[in-house]
């Protein structure tokens, strides 16, 4: 059998933990993988380090500086990697007509456009920013669809219904005789503290999941259980359901990365160590398999598998993601960008987190006349949101 050609990556947004995984996998498999380019918003050191191990044609940062930064220190090391900045590079590189593969793995709302511009060129997108979905899901469906690209998400939960269902296509759950998607959640590091508890919570508690390895927003997501709202939201997009059909379920293990409920009663999960190079070797490679350098579920050593119903009264965020979802139009794009603002005051130490949800539904509660239908209209009910989140938080600021 010859050897396949290999595949042209780009990672955008590749020093922080998806990325960094992302290049783990790909440095085990040599013979299938080669990096494209590589991009960051301003860690232009760690930037400077996978460019010297990975060796990418391109590289990417925010500013001008850093850029320039880069290039001199690239070039002092003696490595030809072209140094690009800004906006438009990012979707650049995603759209290059030599890449076939893009991980999507940049935070927040930034990772929208260049998510968004893989898609519009027909690429395999592996989708780790969910805020893509979030923010403008019918209109990055639509591109999907139009340009013929293959979409594949990375997020575990996604990514395990994703394994569990028999195909994935447009055109609802009923016709593959699926019931209910249960997404699981850890439960984050909060499960079971009181109300007076959650209330103290500093920074570094919200950071430090008991589970997995994320950075500091995703984290902080995580407790609150907005990320398990946000997942909700991605769900319905990526698997054309709605938010009824969709149940949240706390299992502490993260073993279980997520089921498929079918109609005769029989229900498949995928299992696995909560390591995301699974998934990301799962994008990479599909239809095929390959090593992840992860090792196989020790059963004996789990033990035991818990499950329990998510608090809403102590985690309110997962309904008002769920609300977002139902009332639809800009609601989830409003929903994300308060949050994005809250949690930037909650790591800065200037708000409560309990006071993140409040923050976030009293500005999905102010009248807003915009809508989804386009990706301007989209971009300006984020800015709009933003805005307002920020005329919030002095209502709740710490002194």
């Amino acid at each position: 059998m010859s050897a396949l050609p290999r595949q042209w990556v780009t990672v955008l947004g590749s020093t922080g933990s998806i990325g960094v995984s992302t290049l783990d996998v790909i440095a085990r498999h040599p013979e299938r993988y080669r990096v494209y380019a590589l991009t960051a918003h301003t860690s232009k050191e760690a930037l400077l380090d996978q460019c010297l191990a990975h060796h990418p044609q391109v590289a990417v940062l925010d500013s001008d500086a850093d850029a320039e930064w880069l290039r001199r220190a690239l070039e002092g090391a003696g490595q030809s990697t072209a140094v690009r900045a800004g906006h438009e590079a990012l979707c650049q590189v995603a759209r290059e007509a030599c890449v076939d593969a893009v991980m999507a793995a940049i935070v927040g709302a930034a990772g929208l456009m260049p998510a968004l511009a893989a898609a519009e060129a027909g690429k395999r997108v592996l989708l780790a920013n969910k805020e893509a979905l979030v923010m403008s899901g019918a209109l990055f469906m639509q591109a999907v669809e139009r340009a013929g690209a293959t979409l594949l998400p990375i997020d575990s939960e996604h990514n395990a219904i994703y394994q569990c269902l028999p195909a994935v296509h447009r055109g609802g759950l009923e016709r593959y005789g699926v019931r209910q998607l249960l997404l699981t959640a850890s439960g984050g590091p909060f499960r079971t503290w009181g109300a007076e508890e959650i209330a103290k919570v500093t920074p570094d508690q919200a950071c430090a999941h008991p589970n997995w390895s994320m950075g500091r927003k995703i984290s902080v997501d995580s407790a609150t259980l907005m990320n398990k709202g946000l997942e909700l939201i991605e769900a319905c997009w990526l698997f054309d359901a709605t938010p009824e059909q969709i149940q949240v379920v706390v299992h502490p293990q993260s073993v279980i990365h997520s089921m498929a409920a079918y109609t005769d009663g029989s229900v498949i999960a995928q299992l696995g160590n909560p390591d995301m190079r699974t998934p990301i070797a799962y994008g990479l490679a599909w239809p095929e398999r390959i090593d992840a350098g992860v090792e196989t579920l020790d059963l004996f050593q789990v033990a035991r598998l818990d499950f329990e119903a998510p608090d809403e009264a102590r985690f309110p965020c997962l309904r008002l993601a769920r609300e977002a979802m139902q009332t639809g139009g800009a609601a989830p794009a409003i929903l994300n960008a308060a949050n994005e603002i809250a949690v930037e005051a909650f790591l800065a130490g200037t708000l409560g987190f309990e006071a993140i949800a409040k923050v976030v539904a009293q500005v999905l509660a102010l009248p807003y006349a915009g809508n989804a239908d386009t990706i301007e209209n989209v971009l300006a009910a984020d800015q709009w949101a933003r805005q307002q989140a920020v005329e919030q938080l002095g209502r709740h600021s710490r002194s």
